[in-house]
């Protein structure tokens, strides 16, 4: 099986289009066009009854201490952990590609509906939804895709994982919100295939990405 996007090639930069956050010179940080990219599958098994997409960064902070602070960096050899960008399932794998903006197309406060999305999928909470329940203006429940926006003040370039598995079920077996771990948990055993592409994205100037 094959997962291919036009919006980006495999290992490259992840345009500020398809991401949430931008450069911004004077505040580090600016919102920017959130789109999702678009995907193509080819090469799906035979068997194949639904489709479930997932896209997670790995190279996030493991502590927050130093995170997006003025006159700090995070180092490079700060342990890292997973943050879930986009969580799909019950994807018809006849539907055809995903269109770039087809699930996601801008920033919205509080986080976009859920769990039911577009094409009769289902999307889960991501990340973001942790990364804001603070924040007095942005806290709420954030489904679908909100892209990238690493810290500004990281060392290291973030690694952008889109993953398609390809399942022998109709219907991912979770239910009410859910998340990307309770998608992997489910899907054990329903795996008839699997492909993916990554994308790298940095907000600070000084890494090369």
């Amino acid at each position: 099986m094959k997962l291919t996007s036009s919006s980006f090639l495999d290992g490259a930069r992840i345009p500020e289009a398809f991401a949430f956050g931008k450069l911004d010179p004077k505040t580090h940080i600016a919102l920017s066009q959130n789109r999702n990219p678009d995907l193509a599958w080819a090469d799906v098994p035979s068997g194949t009854r639904s489709l479930v997409l997932i896209c997670r960064d790995y190279d996030v902070p493991s502590r927050p201490d130093d995170v997006n602070q003025e006159g700090r960096v995070i180092p490079a050899s700060l342990p890292r952990v997973d943050f879930y960008h986009w969580v799909l399932v019950d994807l018809d794998p006849k539907s055809g590609p995903i269109r770039p903006g087809e699930f996601s197309d801008g920033v919205t406060a509080r986080g976009k509906k859920g769990p039911d999305g577009p094409r009769a999928t289902r999307q889960g909470s991501n990340d973001y939804t942790t990364w804001f329940a603070s924040d007095q203006d942005m806290s709420g429940e954030y489904f679908g895709y909100d892209g990238p926006c690493p810290p500004w003040n990281d060392t290291i370039v973030h690694h952008y994982v889109f993953t398609l598995y390809a399942l022998d079920l109709d219907r991912c077996p979770v239910t009410g919100v859910f998340k990307g771990p309770d998608v992997l948990a489910a899907i054990r055993g329903h795996v008839l295939a699997e492909a993916e592409i990554t994308g790298i994205y940095s907000l600070n100037p000084k890494v090369k990405s």
